[in-house]
């Protein structure tokens, strides 16, 4: 039974962005893992991107308020919740 409206997340599925190239899916792991339960997690190589699933919404959502805008090997994470199957135009900053 999910809840609409407000910022609370649908589901425990994050997108995580302006990772290091160098970041391996151990490093994102060891990271979110300080939150709760990591179930899986995918490095997009060379992309700096990825995906994290933890164990619960409440972990998500936990992992999200404290990670995002946080430094992680000199860079400014992004994380958000993944949306399933909704397209989005990727947003570049120069």
């Amino acid at each position: 039974d999910r809840k609409k409206g407000g910022n609370s997340m649908q589901g425990k599925r994050l997108y995580v962005g302006n990772l290091d190239y160098t970041a391996t899916s151990e490093d994102v792991k060891e990271m979110f893992s300080a939150f709760g339960d990591v179930v899986e997690v995918k490095v997009i190589e060379r992309k700096g991107f990825g995906f994290v699933e933890m164990g619960s919404q409440a972990e998500a959502e936990k992992a999200k308020e404290e990670l995002d805008g946080s430094d992680f090997k000199g860079r400014s994470l992004r994380v958000n919740e993944a949306i399933a199957g909704e397209k989005r135009k990727p947003r570049r900053s120069y």
